[in-house]
């Protein structure tokens, strides 16, 4: 039998979500969203193809005591639709700064899951922040939306990896000043 590691992490509720910690049971749906290749060509990390066990680490990771990483999956069972549709996470930086990243399933996209996900995130603050950082790639500017529409503010340009597509992309990034 195996049991599930409790996290530090607060549970955010918001009008149609329930978010919440990873949970190893998650796996299976988010293995299936990941493994499609336009949300991980949206994500700098995400691989395509998706490796077998890719998933089961990353849920490890983001469960450890000594992650610098917290990580809320996008829950919508309280409104029934599925209990995995993305994740939106915080990795910590240093001077109290922390950057957000989030990918919805396409079946999910255009219906504001993204926004609301993020907007809660930063209402919660749950990591106690300053200043959140994000990026998205420039061939994605529904993500851009997300953030512009949380207030979020542009900084400029720069290029990142992105692990699925094996090249440096353009990248547009984003500040927001919580306090």
């Amino acid at each position: 039998m195996k049991h599930e590691t409790i996290t530090d992490q607060p549970v955010i509720e918001t009008e149609r979500l329930t978010l919440r910690p990873a949970r190893h049971s998650d796996a299976a749906l988010m293995s299936v969203y990941t493994a499609d290749k336009r949300v991980a060509e949206g994500t700098s990390p995400i691989p395509h193809p998706l490796p077998p066990g890719e998933t089961e680490a990353f849920i490890e990771r983001v469960l450890a005591p000594d992650r610098t990483e917290d990580v809320w999956v996008l829950d919508g069972s309280k409104s029934a639709y599925p209990k995995v549709m993305g994740v939106v996470g915080l990795n910590k930086m240093d001077r109290n700064q922390s950057e957000i990243g989030y990918w919805v399933a396409p079946a999910f996209w255009s219906t504001g899951l993204a926004s609301e996900a993020v907007e809660a995130i930063l209402a919660a603050n749950p990591q106690g922040c300053d200043t959140i950082f994000a990026q998205v790639f420039q061939d994605n500017p529904a993500s851009a939306r997300v953030l512009t529409k949380a207030g979020f503010e542009y900084l400029g340009d720069a290029e990142t990896l992105s692990v699925a597509r094996g090249v440096t992309v353009a990248t547009w990034t984003y500040l927001r000043k919580l306090r």
